[in-house]
């Protein structure tokens, strides 16, 4: 899916805390993180502190819940913070697989324009928080 639009969607919120997340999001010109994740994902849990570095470095990140309840999605964020400008509910992880992700956690470097610009499969780790931050900076 790397140089391909992302497809058309609308999600609901995932929680009380962030609003939900559509296609238009991401074409506002400002290139964004997009991390699908799940709060009954132990690999969500070790990317965490990775992904409040990003946002702490000024990426904005767009998280979508994989087949999620809000409770435990906000219990997820409560216990290892909230990176997230948004987070949209993929209920059936429609979403999920219109990118071509094959699980959960995946990152995805977004243009302003809507197109996908790279993909990460699996957690972020220390050592790819720098990668990251470049794959932002080469998308604008």
């Amino acid at each position: 899916m790397i140089g391909k639009p992302l497809p058309e969607f609308a999600l609901r919120a995932a929680t009380d805390t962030r609003p939900g997340v559509t296609i238009e999001h991401f074409r506002d010109g400002k290139p964004k993180l997009l991390n699908v994740w799940a709060s009954w994902c132990l690999p969500c849990i070790a990317e965490a502190p990775h992904l409040e570095a990003l946002r702490e470095s000024g990426a904005e990140i767009v998280g979508v819940a994989i087949r999620d309840r809000p409770e435990d999605v906000a219990g997820f964020l409560a216990q290892h913070g909230n990176p997230y400008s948004r987070i949209g509910a993929d209920d059936l992880s429609a979403i999920q697989l219109e990118l071509g992700s094959s699980g959960v956690p995946e990152t995805f470097v977004i243009d302003g324009k809507g197109i996908i610009r790279h993909q990460h499969i699996g957690d972020i780790r220390a050592s790819d928080v720098s990668v990251l931050l470049a794959k932002l900076e080469g998308a604008l």
